[in-house]
Parts: structure tokens; sequence; C-alpha cells
């Protein structure tokens, strides 16, 4: 799905939740195990449209965490206390590609983790990542009020890395996002699977394996 790349590659911009962690399908299927819900359930309350107005408004910051809690946990039936901090107990660190990020980045290549905001309050995903001094910049969704795949803000990341999108590599889990920054001119990729986003990044970048 990347395409062609050529030299103008000078920047690398990640997506956070299913690319720098565990792959968020995954996560949800070990969440409605603990949970004794049947497969499919947070996906189908995430596909209504209560679900994914509830998403966008905590993702614009227009909703606190606490308010999504107790929103979402009436669509798929469960207590609302500390619903997001139980979905995303299992959202490990994607080691192999965060290496390839802190090899990129000591090769010259600017930096970015460009995630649609899940909130900081009660619970914060980000915390003990350092992100901030790992990666050039950090770009949250809440901070500009504009999410994925809004063009403006891939092309604000870009900028805030000093480049165009055409000289940017963005990866992301979801479809949706990858269309928006590729016709900005950004070259995608569908980060699935951390050894393969791994190795095809080490390849966009000329990166040796470590």
């Amino acid at each position: 799905m990347l395409g062609e790349v050529t030299a103008l590659a000078r920047g690398l911009i990640l997506d956070f939740f299913g690319v720098l962690t565990s792959n968020m399908v995954e996560v949800i299927e070990y969440f409605e195990d603990r949970e004794n819900l049947a497969r499919g359930t947070f996906l189908r309350g995430w596909a209504d449209p209560a679900g994914r107005a509830l998403f966008a408004a905590l993702e614009l910051g227009q909703i606190s965490q606490r308010d999504w809690n107790v929103g979402f946990a009436k669509l798929i039936g469960v207590q609302p206390d500390d619903l997001m901090a139980r979905y995303l107990a299992d959202a490990y660190p994607a080691y192999r590609v965060l290496n390839v990020a802190k090899q990129a980045r000591a090769a010259g290549i600017r930096t970015a983790v460009l995630s649609n905001s899940l909130g900081r309050t009660p619970y914060d995903p980000y915390s003990g990542w350092d992100l901030r001094a790992s990666f050039d910049e950090v770009v949250f969704s809440t901070d500009l009020q504009i999410r994925k795949p809004d063009p403006r803000i891939f092309e604000m990341t870009a900028d805030k890395l000093g480049l165009t999108p055409q000289e940017c590599v963005f990866v992301d889990d979801t479809e949706d996002n990858l269309v928006a920054a590729a016709r900005l001119g950004m070259r995608v990729l569908l980060g699935l699977d951390e050894d393969a986003t791994a190795g095809e990044l080490r390849a966009v970048f000329g990166l040796p394996a470590l």
C-alpha cells in the first residue's frame, strides 16, 4: 500500500493506538472476554451512531473521558467505572515499531505521533510512554480540536515537522485515515502487524535490521 518511495521521504508520522500499541482487534477481543461479552459487542457499539458520536466528541475534547465511560457503557451493557482503562488494558507497547521510530530519528528522519486522543483522565493511556522525549512532535486531536481523518490534522502535523505532506510517510491501522493522508500526497502504510510494519519502515528509510 505504500507505493513508490523516493529520497523525498524525510518524515515518519505514526498513529498511536494499534500502531505503537498492540493490535486493537486483539485488545478489543481480550476486553470482551474479560467482561463476558459476546465477540463483536464492542465494534457494534462503536458502529452505532451514538457510539460514533461519543468517540468523535471525546477525540475532539467536547466531552470528558468520564462522560464517554458512562455513555459507551450503556451501549454495550457493562459497568462504567474506569471503562476506558478496562478497554485498553491489553494495549501494550509495540516495541519493534517503537525501535524503528527511534532508529529513524537517530538517522535524521523527523518523527511524530498523531493520535485521536481518548482522554487523559481518569485514565491516561499515554502515561509512561515519554512520547515527547522519544519523538520530535506529538499531536493529539484534543490539542487542535481536529480529528483524523480531517485533512487539516495531517497538514498541521507535517508542518510541525517542518515538512510537506509529500515528504512524509504515515502509518495507521484505519483505512479512512490512510485515504485522507494519501490524498494530500503522503506515502501511507496500513500498520496492523508489528513485525511487518517494522520491516516495511526499515525498507522505506534504508535502515539496517537491529
